[in-house]
């Protein structure tokens, strides 16, 4: 199915296509990720309805919505909201990316500290949020499918929650890395909005500050990788003991979304 443009809706992919390690490969149309659905047009609505969904999995937090508003309501699809942190998280943080000066923004992303704080989220979430990461996957391998999973830009939170479901389903992390790192496409971003209209509020150096935060970088999604490397020993371990997968619901989870 070629990708569709939709007008009000980032980064929506079908994760189909990409392959296991058993020969097998995800099946298209059976899960998606996107950015937040607020903004949806009528014509993209129709569009998500067709896809047939049966469940959208929205991980931000209430100060998202509050931003940006809650996802357009679709018929029949259960809406399942699972707050995660932001890897730029804190109102005051997002305040100062939006509003703060060059100063300011040297202060707290300069001299790499932007990308440092971008990995070390990404290590924080694999390791911290497994609780939530384990509702997610056990929901696909029971009754979610076909499921939608989405955040803000659809690139950290719904970019490591589908990093985690593809290894559960024993995609290698370079087709993992890979699809993630496909949110660099330029029609794909997330617009930074700036508040301020003085020249310097989008000059080249504050945009190559904050670009940290706006990028997908593979060395964040490996730091995540590197978090269950160091704490669980291997993705085996990470899944039985991190996310309390049984041999019979990752043979489920993979029965329902890998081709045969």
């Amino acid at each position: 199915m070629p990708e569709p443009e939709l007008a009000g809706v980032r980064n929506f992919r079908d994760v189909g296509g990409l392959p296991a390690t058993d020969g097998r490969r995800v099946k298209p149309g059976r899960l998606f990720r996107s950015g937040h659905l607020a903004h949806a047009t009528e014509t993209d609505a129709e569009f998500l309805a067709s896809l047939g969904l049966h469940t959208i999995f929205d991980f931000r937090n209430g100060a998202d919505h509050a931003v940006e508003g809650l996802d357009v309501e679709l018929p029949g699809v259960r809406n399942v909201n699972i707050p995660l942190s932001d890897p730029a998280d804190g109102k005051e943080f997002w305040t100062m990316v939006r509003n703060g000066g060059l100063e300011q923004l040297r202060g707290i992303l300069g001299d790499g500290k932007g990308a440092a704080r971008m990995a070390h989220s990404y290590r924080s979430m694999v390791r911290h949020r497994t609780t939530e990461h384990s509702r997610v996957v056990h929901a696909l391998a029971e009754d979610s499918l076909p499921a939608l999973m989405h955040c803000a830009a659809g690139k950290d939170r719904a970019g490591l929650s589908i990093a985690v479901t593809l290894l559960a389903l024993g995609v290698e992390r370079e087709a993992i890395v890979a699809d993630y790192l496909e949110s660099n496409a330029p029609h794909r971003r997330y617009r930074v909005r700036r508040g301020s209209d003085a020249p310097e509020a989008h000059s080249p150096e504050v945009m190559e500050l904050l670009a940290p935060l706006f990028d997908a970088r593979a060395e964040y999604l490996t730091a995540a990788f590197d978090a269950i490397d160091e704490h669980w020993g291997g993705v085996e371990r990470y899944l039985a003991e991190g996310l309390g997968l049984t041999p019979e619901t990752l043979g489920r989870l993979r029965d329902r979304l890998l081709d045969r």
